[in-house]
């Protein structure tokens, strides 16, 4: 069990969704809580909503696709509030759509932001962490890495990419003592999937069907939990767990099922 309480976690894309869902469950733990986003306002915003319930606070602005201005960020934080102990990357986009629509900016900024983005501020805390033998990192993936998803020929890529990193990664640092973490959320209600629900192609909100989305203080529980116990694969919903387990066996199943959806999608479209 790793203890929480005196640590200091960076969440990046703290500000919202996931991110700040689970900087807050971090706090709760006894963790003082540094949050990285682009957005100037919506971290201050975040700052007083968590320090509005106790918890230690510190902000830094980003774009996690710079290498330059991660490594910029995270070296003021560590300047107030000492080595990262917990690092959970939280920033990233979803841009769905047709894959012969798609611009090539769309799959550039995907990779740049889901895939680098989580890779620099890993690449930020790392090196201090296996100095020190002990310290935790937690990517977030998504369930599109499991299963590659129609509508997500952008997205998914870059998040089986987060998944090898974090698959060979934990490999490498586990001897060092380092706690590596991939988590693999559904769709979750956060501000981001309203955003990537304007662009969703009807055959994918058909293949979703009628599932809620998970929310956000659910998936960070699961997140919370994992560092606490040290695990790697991290599934807050028992579908994706179930998808993961069963792997090309399900596969088969899942295609005709998608097919199927997409058939019916297109001739409601039409």
């Amino acid at each position: 069990m790793t203890g929480l309480r005196g640590a200091h976690a960076v969440i990046t894309g703290g500000s919202s969704g996931i991110g700040l869902a689970t900087a807050a469950a971090l706090a709760a733990r006894g963790a003082s809580v540094s949050l990285v986003a682009r957005d100037a306002s919506r971290l201050r915003k975040a700052s007083v909503s968590l320090k509005s319930r106790g918890a230690s606070v510190l902000t830094a602005v980003a774009d996690v696709s710079s290498q330059a201005e991660v490594e910029v960020a995270f070296e003021s934080l560590v300047a107030a509030a000492g080595p990262c102990d917990v690092l959970v990357t939280c920033a990233g986009q979803a841009r769905p759509g047709e894959f012969l629509e798609l611009d090539d900016e769309v799959f550039r900024r995907m990779v740049e932001v889901d895939y680098f983005g989580t890779l620099h501020a890993v690449r930020a805390v790392a090196p201090s962490m296996v100095r020190r033998r002990c310290g935790s990192i937690v990517a977030i993936s998504s369930a599109a890495a499991v299963l590659g998803i129609y509508g997500y020929t952008a997205y998914a890529p870059a998040k089986f990419a987060v998944r090898g990193l974090m698959e060979a990664l934990r490999d490498e640092l586990n001897p060092a003592g380092v706690h590596v973490a991939c988590v693999y959320p559904p769709d979750v209600d956060t501000p981001q999937l309203t955003e990537e629900n304007r662009w969703k192609p009807p055959e994918t909100a058909a293949i979703s069907g009628t599932i809620r989305p998970m929310a956000a203080d659910a998936v960070a529980t699961a997140i919370v939990r994992a560092v606490e116990r040290e695990r790697y694969a991290v599934y807050p919903d028992r579908s994706v767990a179930l998808l993961a387990a069963l792997g090309p066996l399900a596969a088969p199943f899942l295609r005709r099922m998608v097919d199927r959806r997409v058939r019916h999608a297109r001739r409601a479209r039409a």
